[in-house]
């Protein structure tokens, strides 16, 4: 696969708010995951209807007990997770020893429950 070089910060925002075709889309938004960019890539591959890639993220989230990654992977999908989520974010969070996230989450499964 070709590499694509990623946007700067002013040329990102022409791109999302411009005519994106979804493949090209898609593929910025592979390109922000192979560079470890998650929260960037989000919107490129919500353009693309990369839903797959979202869900892997959605697990990503509830893996590192990421709040905000969570929060930025629903919207995209349109989906809002319910408390097993929240919880199951929590806990890994705990392990992983951010507290503010174990918190937060907590939070979130007992105000959708």
């Amino acid at each position: 696969m070709a590499s694509i070089k990623l946007p700067d910060p002013l040329a990102r925002r022409h791109l999302l708010e411009g005519q994106l075709e979804a493949g090209r889309a898609r593929a910025i938004g592979e390109a922000y995951l192979e560079a470890g960019r998650e929260v960037e890539a989000i919107d490129f591959l919500s353009r693309g209807q990369a839903n797959e890639s979202l869900e892997a993220l959605k697990t990503t989230a509830v893996e590192r007990g990421d709040v905000f990654l969570m929060r930025a992977v629903s919207k995209a999908l349109d989906v809002e997770p319910g408390p097993d989520v929240w919880t199951r974010v929590a806990e890994a969070a705990e392990r992983a020893g951010r507290t503010r996230d174990a918190e937060t989450a907590r939070r979130l499964a007992t105000i959708d429950a």
